[in-house]
């Protein structure tokens, strides 16, 4: 008979842990190496400690194809956000909000108005990628053409997408968290809104400032010119090569499934390219792979105007299913498991609670490169906590929140991160910093609960039933 699966100690997961956290920083700053190759070392490494612990490889690839498995939807949205890109390009849906934007748009207001921009969009879709592909990649077009650092034009981006999908009830996010905590998505909703709001206030302040300092910067008129003479030149301009946008938000605010209404939007888009914009079937088609190749015979404009498809996500998607595997196997094994239970034994107060739960859902993004996975393991992990505390579980949904739906975007490994990455055409490590309200937040969130603010007790704390509940559940969810 094979021996039985081990469970790490408390000391075996924090090293093995640690090791690989050192790892990761030091071939991102140290080696300067790229993710995949850094995260297969660390999938060996962690790997190897599940042999030790008694593992055999069909155990391991259990672990991986079942973390693959829910995931999988994520990652198909990827390849369906390439084709979306290349379509809107090429039916000059991007071209005439760009143009428009460069004609209207002043500068010094440039920065708060796509904070704004993005936040409703985000708000009514639910969705952060979905912004970040369509109102994203034309706010970089314009902010790049206006001479405004495109960090700072990501970062904004960013956090206006962040900010939607946080607080939106269509959001998935916001679902799963409300969920995982088990409490009711509008008390979920209503708790965000006391850390939330506030810092969305001081970000969009920050990015007012920020944007004044361009006010009186003389716009480069030669260049404005040239691209929007190109632009004219490319493109048909007009009303309704807006449609293809109309028809995603207007599916996504329906709460049609975003791969359902990414092709619909995609396939009206196509028709558009065809017949306003003069490309063949076989362009479009093409493009639905490789992407959108137009020249403008600009250099400025080329760039934003030949991308998109398919083979433009394969990193993201390559990188995602490395990220996933990895994280998938920490998860399966009880590494990060050992360590939650070890730290919530040390906890005796609220604050302590609120505090961890935001850095314990920071670090299991870290690890496991996926929000989705962090939110329901350390929601399923914190809940009796909070009950034997007497915290109302509106508090936990919030904190995962706040250490996972706004962190996951910063970490250069996670789905999002990759996909905003590779969508902005900015590095993750260079819009960290102009991540404001992704920043300020879950620092705020930790401020309020050492204060006491917006913790509140729960009535129904001391009910045995719930207890009893939440422990079987806790113990059927970790096997």
């Amino acid at each position: 008979m094979s021996s039985p699966i081990r469970l790490p100690s408390v000391r075996h997961a924090a090293a093995t842990v640690l090791v690989l956290a050192v790892w990761i920083s030091y071939g991102i700053f140290g080696l300067g190496a790229d993710l995949h190759g850094i995260l297969l070392v660390g999938i060996v490494w962690i790997v190897t400690n599940c042999l030790f612990l008694g593992a055999k490889y069909q155990h391991i690839q259990t672990a991986i194809l079942k973390g693959l498995d829910r995931a999988m939807p994520a990652m198909l949205v990827f390849l369906m956000i390439g084709v979306v890109i290349a379509t809107f390009i090429q039916s000059g849906t991007v071209g005439t909000l760009i143009y428009y934007g460069l004609k209207f748009m002043d500068p010094g207001i440039f920065l708060p108005t796509g904070l704004i921009l993005c936040s409703l969009m985000s708000l009514a879709v639910g969705t952060s990628w979905g912004t970040v592909a369509t109102g994203g990649i034309v706010l970089i077009g314009i902010g790049g053409a206006m001479g405004i650092p495109l960090p700072m034009v990501a970062g904004m981006i960013v956090s206006g997408a962040s900010f939607g999908d946080k607080m939106s009830p269509v959001s998935d996010t916001t679902n799963l968290a409300a969920l995982s905590a088990q409490t009711d998505l509008y008390a979920h909703i209503r708790s965000m809104m006391y850390t939330t709001v506030p810092c969305y206030l001081i970000a969009l302040a920050l990015f007012t400032y920020f944007g004044l300092t361009y006010a009186n910067q003389p716009l480069p008129e030669v260049e404005l010119n040239t691209l929007l003479t190109a632009l004219d030149a490319t493109f048909e301009i007009n009303v309704l090569v807006l449609l293809p946008m109309v028809v995603l938000l207007a599916l996504s605010m329906k709460g049609v499934k975003p791969e359902a209404a990414m092709m619909i939007a995609s396939l009206v888009a196509a028709v558009i390219a065809m017949v306003l914009q003069g490309l063949t079937l076989a362009d479009v088609v093409t493009g639905f792979y490789g992407g959108a190749k137009i020249e403008s015979g600009v250099a400025a404009l080329d760039p934003l105007l030949n991308r998109g498809g398919i083979t433009d996500m394969a990193w993201t998607f390559t990188l995602s299913f490395v990220a996933i595997s990895l994280g998938s196997i920490m998860q399966h094994f009880g590494f990060l498991k050992i360590l939650m239970e070890a730290l919530l034994r040390q906890i005796k107060r609220a604050s302590g609670l609120v505090s961890s739960t935001i850095l314990v859902s920071t670090f299991s993004n870290l690890t496991l490169g996926e929000s989705y996975i962090s939110m329901i393991l350390t929601g399923q992990m914190f809940r009796q906590k909070y009950d034997d505390l007497g915290i109302d579980r509106s508090v936990l949904s919030r904190s995962l929140e706040e250490g996972g739906t706004l962190i996951t975007p910063l970490i250069p490994w996670t789905t999002t991160g990759v996909f905003f990455a590779a969508t902005l055409g900015v590095s993750t490590l260079d819009y960290f910093a102009w991540s404001l309200l992704n920043l300020i937040n879950p620092f705020v969130g930790i401020i309020f609960a050492y204060i006491g603010f917006a913790v509140w007790r729960s009535k129904s704390s001391s009910s045995e039933d719930v207890k009893q509940e939440n422990v079987a559940e806790q113990e059927s969810i970790v096997k």
